[in-house]
């Protein structure tokens, strides 16, 4: 096999770590023709479609990165793409929301094999800094699936129904996991390998957890994702119902995409020179004051300010998102180097389980005003930012 050359590495990362973004994001705009065909009694519960496929991603983040210890990276990673085709079947073939449900928890949990054992397969290869700068690029490359996602599933709907949005991912699916097969090598090799025994994955956890830096960056993640997936439940009726602009909702839905994406470049030419923990601590701090100062303004609008002033603030805080995000799983995973997968299931699995109760406060909170999701921008990036003072205060510089 060739040694696949870094552009295409990074390029292949992205597409292996999107599958969660485009499982969600590719079919935001048939929530509303779900959940009428369903026959879903109360419209709020159409998230549900969006929080329980994290639900089964958080889940099977706890089996897929300690299997991939054991298994190596790539078994691992066919073996989630087979579970989330299966999930798209059903959801595809759906006739009730119970089956829709299930299909997506099973969604969820293939889907957790390529978004975490390929961060693992990125520190078998990087760490500290080099690690940030790569994860940084593939953020960069990641956050075209949101940009053009949900334009491509309103077209996939015009064309074949919601219905056919699932067909899509599970085609998606199968590309990618032929192209992995191709191209990419398998990074732990068969000295390198753990034993699946639940003594040995229960000591590597109590490992985690007494080192402060991984617990720490790991709650802070946590509180980022659950605003993140706060915004993702809740953006399409804010559009929709708070702005009524739901026909232009996939171009303003990309402007907050490509925010994150901008920063995400910006980050991996900086993170070499001014390090992770300062590029993080600046970002947090922003999105902090932005949040806090828009909800400060709310009232004057009575929780439905102008267009394009929510805009600027939705620009503005994602671009603080997109440097975080860039350099939280770089510095979790720092010291986590030997148990890679099961650190990054640990960090992935903590993360996933902290932001959705975080999330669907946030979206079961909307009341037809944009209060709900900027005072959990706010509240939550400002617990962000303790939790990193709390983790910095005895942990070594980068």
């Amino acid at each position: 096999m060739l040694k696949i050359r870094f552009a295409e590495y990074v390029v292949l990362i992205a597409v292996l770590i999107s599958i969660g973004a485009l499982a969600t994001d590719l079919m935001l705009p048939a929530l509303g023709l779900i959940g009428h065909d369903l026959s879903v009694p109360d419209p709020n519960d159409t998230h549900i479609v969006i929080t329980i496929f994290f639900l089964g991603m958080a889940v099977g983040q706890l089996v897929v990165g300690p299997l991939s210890d054991t298994l190596g990276r790539k078994p691992t990673i066919y073996l989630g793409y087979g579970v989330f085709l299966v999930g798209c079947l059903m959801s595809m073939f759906a006739e009730s929301w119970t089956i829709m449900l299930l299909g997506r928890v099973l969604q969820g949990l293939g889907a957790a094999a390529p978004r975490i054992v390929t961060v693992a397969l990125v520190r078998d290869e990087y760490e500290g800094r080099a690690m940030a700068q790569i994860m940084s690029i593939v953020m960069a490359v990641f956050i075209l699936v949101p940009i053009v996602a949900p334009a491509i599933g309103q077209g996939v709907i015009y064309l074949g129904g919601w219905r056919a949005t699932f067909t899509s991912l599970a085609v998606l699916g199968i590309a990618a996991t032929i192209w992995f097969a191709l191209r990419q090598p398998e990074t732990l090799p068969v000295e390198g390998r753990r034993p699946f025994r639940v003594v040995s994955i229960w000591s590597g956890i109590v490992e985690i957890v007494r080192t402060r830096i991984a617990l720490g960056y790991t709650l802070a993640t946590g509180l980022m994702y659950g605003l993140f997936l706060g915004y993702l439940s809740s953006a399409q009726r804010i559009f929709s119902a708070t702005f009524g602009v739901s026909d232009l909702f996939t171009l303003y839905f990309a402007l907050s995409a490509a925010s994150i994406g901008a920063a995400s470049l910006l980050n991996a030419n900086l993170v070499l020179r001014l390090g992770m923990r300062r590029l993080t601590g600046i970002a947090i701090t922003g999105l902090t004051l932005v949040s806090f100062g828009f909800w400060a303004m709310l009232p004057g609008f009575e929780g439905m300010p102008p267009l394009w002033l929510f805009l600027a603030w939705q620009m503005a805080a994602f671009f603080c998102v997109g440097i975080i995000f860039g350099n939280l799983n770089a510095l979790s995973l720092e010291p986590l180097g030997h148990m890679a997968g099961l650190g990054a299931a640990f960090v992935g699995s903590i993360a996933t389980f902290m932001c959705l109760p975080l999330a669907w406060i946030i979206a079961g909170r909307f009341d037809g005003t944009v209060f709900p999701l900027v005072a959990g921008f706010a509240v939550l990036s400002l617990a962000a930012g303790c939790v990193v003072v709390w983790t910095e205060r005895t942990s070594p510089r980068d």
